[in-house]
């Protein structure tokens, strides 16, 4: 007899989750959800980074720096302002998710948190 595994609470993340009907129920924490919910819920093509004031981004779109940025290496860094053009949305190192080039400093990786959609 074999049968696929339940996926575990996506409250709680308890593993003895059954099934009740069409719904899939949690003992522990009580919570109950249908199986496609849990798919949708877990797809990680869901990933939604946002700007300083909550505007969602992608790709190719244009920011504004809205904060003063010290670069290393420059003397004047990155003034407030300074639009960014065709940025590209990574998983990068530290909190930083976007990849673009900014005129005057070359290819750099900035936190979504310092700029603003334009």
């Amino acid at each position: 007899m074999s049968e696929t595994p339940l996926p575990p609470c996506p409250e709680c993340a308890s593993a003895y989750t059954y099934e009740m009907g069409a719904l899939l129920v949690c003992p522990e924490c009580g919570h109950e959800w249908t199986p496609a919910s849990a798919d949708a819920e877990t797809s990680p093509d869901e990933r939604v980074i946002k700007d300083s004031v909550g505007n969602a981004l992608a790709d190719g779109d244009t920011v504004t720096v809205v904060k003063g940025l010290k670069v290393k290496g420059h003397p004047t860094g990155i003034k407030a302002g300074t639009k960014v053009r065709n940025i590209r949305l990574v998983d990068g190192v530290d909190g930083h998710d976007i990849d673009c080039k900014i005129d005057g400093f070359g290819h750099m990786q900035l936190k979504s948190s310092v700029v603003r959609k334009s």
